[in-house]
């Protein structure tokens, strides 16, 4: 049984071309693989699911198409469609999952993350991301008019633009004692994410024992992906060398 793991797509109506390429990519995957999880930034933005674009219609159907196959589907929101709800997943068949999702993979238990809760060198950020996740804030920002939500959520953007000019590129990648810290209370040897843009697979030293952090890519104009079978992982994408590294045991 063969797992595939994606994140980042960053889909926006603006972009056409990168939907179509979402589509055409999922739409092979039909009789190849038995599982799917997309770990957060689906979409670039999300105002709630009561807004959805309608250049977005091909990809929730073939979503859909993905489910009426047999295929289980697993969605996560980032920090980009953290609106993103049990509604939306529901319209698709789909499972909605929760930021550091257990499941066992060859055999072994492995953490999913979206991945920014690693990456706590950015003090900033961190304090935002607490407050948007505030359940309450939520609730209130998703009765405001769509012409309001819009407004606020291009001026997160904007103000996210601005400040990541005087951040570093080593403050806002994880923090490699948070990585060690949350994949030793979850007791998992493999850790899954997105987030930083940075596809790779890391090995890092855990209890003098080996383990591995594995980076998904972002989807900017060519797919990024990570294959899962109970022989080997393989990450695919066309920033590494030879366009893939894999994992035979971990």
């Amino acid at each position: 049984m063969t797992k595939l793991f994606i994140s980042d797509l960053h889909l926006n109506p603006a972009r056409p071309e990168l939907t179509a390429l979402a589509c055409q990519f999922l739409r092979q995957q039909v009789d190849a693989v038995s599982e799917i999880y997309i770990l957060g930034d689906i979409f670039n933005t999300w105002l709630g699911d009561d807004l959805v674009p309608d250049e977005f219609t091909d990809f929730i159907d073939t979503l859909r198409s993905l489910t009426q196959a047999g295929i289980n589907l697993y969605l996560m929101v980032g920090n980009r469609d953290f609106m993103l709800g049990k509604a939306f997943a529901d319209s698709v068949n789909a499972t909605l999952i929760q930021d550091g999702y257990l499941l066992e993979l060859a055999g072994k238990p492995a953490l999913l993350l979206h991945g920014d809760s690693l990456c706590i060198d950015d003090v900033g950020y961190q304090r935002y991301r607490k407050v948007v996740n505030n359940r309450l804030l939520q609730w209130c920002f998703l009765k405001l008019p769509a012409r309001f939500r819009q407004k606020i959520s291009d001026k997160i953007k904007q103000q996210s633009q601005q400040k990541k000019q005087y951040k570093s590129s080593q403050i806002m990648d994880v923090n490699q004692a948070e990585v060690e810290k949350v994949m030793f209370e979850n007791n998992v040897k493999l850790l899954i994410h997105g987030h930083t843009h940075r596809p790779a697979i890391h090995q890092v030293t855990l209890n003098n024992s080996d383990a591995y952090r594995i980076v998904l890519g972002d989807w900017e104009d060519k797919v990024s992906y990570l294959l899962v079978d109970d022989q080997q992982l393989t990450l695919h994408d066309h920033r590494l060398d030879n366009q893939q590294q894999s994992l035979r045991s971990f």
